[in-house]
């Protein structure tokens, strides 16, 4: 299996909507981590698992569209929003632009602290 990674920082705030999360329930920032993955098992006639050009470009229009805003805000991230949901949304939005026939799955992994990562894979 081929895999192509790309990593972007961001800022974004949220607030958690679960009680009792102490301060999570204020509204507040993260320095989010997106870390994106390409992966299939073929390389396409030029010998890429894709075009890394377009596939910073399709993350880059993801990281776009949620920096510096407030998550809670967003219709697409619906309930409360984690960073397993973010990780999620994100997947999704960049997967919107992904051209690649050779890519057969998508791997966002999110980090919004300096302990813990979620993650959301999905295949295209």
């Amino acid at each position: 299996m081929y895999t192509v990674t790309v990593e972007r920082l961001f800022v974004a705030q949220h607030f958690l909507t679960v009680p009792n999360c102490g301060a999570e329930n204020e509204l507040h920032s993260h320095a989010y981590t997106a870390r994106v993955e390409a992966s299939g098992g073929s390389l396409n006639e030029d010998g890429y698992l894709l075009d890394i050009v377009k596939f910073e470009d399709c993350i880059e229009e993801a990281v776009d569209k949620y920096r510096d805003v407030t998550l809670n805000d967003r219709d697409e991230i619906q309930g409360n929003p984690s960073v397993e949901r973010f990780a999620h949304v994100f997947a999704e939005e960049v997967a919107k632009g992904l051209e690649a026939p050779c890519v057969e799955s998508l791997k966002v992994s999110m980090r919004e602290d300096d302990r813990a990562w979620a993650s959301f894979e999905k295949k295209v």
